[in-house]
């Protein structure tokens, strides 16, 4: 598939999901949408730089505003990670945990340790039925750990 092909698609399955959630397909949202999915883990502010590529007219509190939408339709993920402000990514809805790099702060997608959601069972539940456990790996990557070793 193109790259175009692949955009055109994404675009198509980001207006539909905003359908169906009652939102308006607009340019400002898809605009969101693309900057975040094209550097994924991005805080706002990279968001922001992406997004005025495409429209360098719009203000920081619509992006802002676009972005609290889309986490709260499920169309964005947000992670809180420590010591960083919220990062944002399109990869929702299959369960992924995430490692940071303690020494440059870079983060990787780490699929489900299992295989099925929730990727961990609680000895407690609570009452509560779980649907996601968050799990956040910390560590050194291969460059942090080669750079400490010399």
């Amino acid at each position: 598939m193109t790259e175009t092909a692949a955009a055109e698609e994404a675009t198509a399955r980001w207006s539909d999901e905003l359908r169906a959630h009652g939102r308006r397909v607009t340019k400002q949202r898809l605009a969101v949408l693309r900057a975040v999915d094209a550097a994924p883990h991005s805080v706002a502010d990279d968001v922001v730089v992406g997004v005025r590529r495409e429209l360098p007219d719009i203000s920081l509190q619509s992006i802002y505003v676009v972005l609290a939408d889309l986490t709260e339709t499920g169309l964005l993920r947000k992670i809180e990670t420590p010591d960083s402000p919220a990062r944002y990514e399109t990869r929702v809805n299959d369960n992924h945990h995430h490692a940071i790099c303690t020494g440059c702060g870079r983060i990787e997608d780490v699929d489900c340790a299992v295989g099925h959601a929730p990727c961990l069972t609680p000895g407690n539940t609570h009452g509560m039925t779980i649907q996601i456990a968050d799990v956040l790996y910390r560590g050194l990557c291969t460059d942090c750990a080669a750079a400490a070793a010399s």
